[in-house]
């Protein structure tokens, strides 16, 4: 597993630069303005850097969930059809059948209050207000068994909450690692040609019983 925010900033600042340069140069568009810029700039990150002002109850979250979200995810996250899965799956990543949630895999709970921020409710995204988000990410870390019921979850106390998953998640280590480790190209008695030997369709690797 792995975490890889500051490339995410780097891209975006790249792009940022980016745009400005072309717009200057073949005086395209214009530079966005401050306002422009904030309106975009929205996400969240582990620390907490980025969150709004605000505040929620898991009580107020409940209520939020029911009407908006209980639909597609179930009345306490156990998803309805083939929706995503929000709660439970707790030990069950080593299983032949893991459950990855917001309680069993997620890292951060900042990725929870950014995706439920810019992403949800499915046709109404963008529609929250900052203290419904606080509320319904507190409701979720409820029915994963993270706070009681009385809980409030704000801008001040977010960075203090951990994900029981965290401590499984590790830094991008392929600068580093022998196994990403650049090789010299092969230049002498190489192999001639490269072909096809098989198809996926014809070698069938799944195995049909525990003696396979």
């Amino acid at each position: 597993m792995s975490k890889f925010p500051k490339l995410i900033v780097a891209a975006m600042a790249a792009s940022l630069l980016t745009g400005a340069a072309f717009a200057g140069k073949y005086k395209l568009g214009r530079e966005a303005t401050s306002e422009e810029v904030a309106a975009w700039n929205i996400d969240v990150r582990p620390d907490g850097q980025g969150l709004p002002e605000g505040s929620g109850t898991v009580s107020r979250g409940e209520e939020i969930w029911t009407d908006q979200c209980a639909s597609c995810h179930g009345d306490f996250g156990e998803a309805v059809d083939r929706w995503p899965v929000i709660a439970g799956g707790q030990d069950s990543l080593a299983s032949e059948d893991p459950v990855k949630t917001v309680g069993s895999y997620w890292p951060y709970l900042s990725t929870v209050f950014d995706y439920v921020n810019r992403a949800m409710p499915f046709t109404e995204a963008r529609s929250l207000t900052p203290d419904d988000v606080y509320a319904l990410t507190a409701y979720i870390m409820n029915i994963n068994d993270l706070v009681d019921e009385d809980f409030e979850l704000s801008k001040a106390n977010f960075a203090e909450q951990k994900l029981p998953n965290e401590k499984n998640f590790f830094d991008d280590d392929r600068s580093s690692s022998p196994v990403f480790a650049k090789t010299e190209p092969c230049m002498s008695n190489c192999k001639p040609e490269v072909s096809v030997t098989m198809r996926a369709r014809v070698l069938d690797v799944t195995p049909e019983d525990d003696s396979d």
